[in-house]
């Protein structure tokens, strides 16, 4: 009997050790240093190599991290039927025109989806739609700005009576976009929208991974649960 083929290792073509590809996508995507700043910072520790590597290395290897850490979350959280889900777009710069990105985020303030169009109209946000329900389910209240379209698209969908509508309510997806802008100013903006997209979903799912929660939590549990997404992220992709 033929045993099951062990799947190849992504990192067999690269000389460099996992652990330091791991290291270098973490300080790229998680930090908001620049592709030579995270250069400098390994060359303080001994690690010699080049933006360009930094670079190819966060490409290649940023949305399989990002894949392996969304399915592991998706599988433990898909059967809570009692999420509370925030929507919201923000503009966004390229090659001097205008893009949105639409986020979906939960009532606990973790990112569930990021899905980039030149337009905000039902088409647009009932795609978006689409695309998160079929990957974390079905949520219980969708609380939504007063864009028309968030209302058309739903009622498409059959989930009217889901929506929610107010003027302070939705303070905790407007909160969630201050991560990335801080990112998005350290990279000097984008240039394609295949690259925003990529590293909004690579960035949500990393943010996700080592949010810690340390506003609401002892020292001591925040601790514990950072070595725990630190044991994790290294196991990543084995």
């Amino acid at each position: 009997m033929l045993r099951p083929r062990k799947p190849a290792s992504p990192f067999r073509y690269f000389n460099s050790s996992p652990e330091v590809i791991r290291l270098v996508v973490l300080m790229y995507v998680r930090f908001p240093p620049s592709l030579r700043n995270v250069e400098d910072l390994l060359f303080e520790r001994g690690i010699d190599i080049c933006h360009e590597t930094v670079r190819l290395w966060w490409n290649r290897f940023g949305p399989l991290f990002a894949g392996e850490v969304r399915r592991q979350r998706v599988s433990r959280m898909r059967g809570f039927g009692h999420w509370h889900w925030h929507l919201d777009e923000m503009y966004g710069k390229l090659n001097g025109g205008m893009v949105y990105l639409w986020r979906a985020v939960d009532h606990e303030g973790e990112v569930l989806e990021s899905y980039v169009t030149k337009a905000r109209d039902k088409k647009a946000a009932l795609a978006f739609m689409k695309r998160a329900l079929k990957r974390h389910g079905s949520p219980e209240a969708i609380t939504t700005d007063g864009l028309r379209s968030y209302g058309a698209a739903l009622t498409e969908l059959g989930s009217r009576e889901k929506q929610e509508v107010g003027r302070w309510a939705n303070n905790r997806v407007e909160n969630s976009h201050l991560p990335f802008r801080r990112r998005e100013r350290a990279m000097l903006r984008f240039r394609q929208m295949r690259t925003l997209q990529k590293f909004a979903s690579v960035h949500a799912n990393v943010h996700n991974h080592f949010n810690h929660e340390r506003h609401l939590v002892d020292r001591q549990t925040c601790k514990q649960r950072r070595s725990a997404a630190l044991v994790e992220w290294q196991a990543l992709v084995i």
